[in-house]
């Protein structure tokens, strides 16, 4: 039983700082960014000045081990911790947009690891998270439905995936760069029907009184 304990304990030491955040429960929709991506300073500008702790949090970021529960109850590291998941948020924002991020998220699209679309007529398309908004703290993560191109919520818990970590504009860009993955809009609806009737031109109906029956 120790052997075990030591064996789960020594694998989960040996995560860097991206695996092991990556690996959190309730961050299945995130990819790891590439080292290489976030020590190009280009790809981080206008970052800095958003965060007081910024330097720390980059080293954070990028630390070849992850905190210990000593560290998940200090204070100063929690703070530390709330202002580098921000940041790399926004990374991964910019990240998923570049060629190698887009193949990740490609292979968790395949996978269906975002979720399916709720709406009946969509036939369990596969969704891809998006945000409304580019600034922090406006709205969690939403799911984009390339079928019906109308968002939902995610069924996952993500209470702390913030929209701004996937960006606005992520679907869109991602079906452009792969036409191969062709998605034919949906052009079913639901006929709303009394006694096998369907209600048309008649109040609580959107259907023109001149549809064919």
């Amino acid at each position: 039983m120790a052997s075990q304990e030591e064996s789960s304990s020594s694998g989960y030491s040996d995560m860097t700082w991206i695996q092991w955040f990556c690996g959190m429960e309730g961050h299945e929709f995130f990819v790891e960014v590439e080292e290489d991506y976030i020590n190009d300073t280009f790809n981080l500008y206008g970052l800095k000045a958003m965060f007081p702790q910024y330097q720390e949090a980059i080293e954070l970021i990028l630390s070849p081990t992850c905190p210990d529960e000593e560290e998940m109850k200090q204070q100063s590291y929690l703070e530390l911790y709330q202002e580098a998941a921000d940041l790399y948020g926004l990374i991964h924002a910019r990240f998923i947009i570049s060629q190698s991020g887009m193949e990740l998220m490609r292979e968790k699209y395949i996978a269906g690891s975002f979720g399916l679309c709720p709406r009946v007529m969509c036939e369990k398309q596969p969704v891809l998270p998006i945000g409304i908004s580019e600034e922090l703290r406006t709205s969690r993560v939403k799911l984009y439905c390339p079928k019906c191109q109308d968002i939902y919520f995610p069924k996952q818990k993500l209470s702390d995936v913030d929209g701004a970590y996937f960006g606005t504009s992520f679907p869109h860009l991602f079906f452009l760069n792969f036409p191969d993955i062709v998605i034919e809009k949906s052009s079913k609806n639901y006929a709303p029907k009394l006694y096998g009737f369907k209600l048309y031109g008649r109040k609580g109906s959107k259907y023109e009184s001149n549809y064919n029956n």
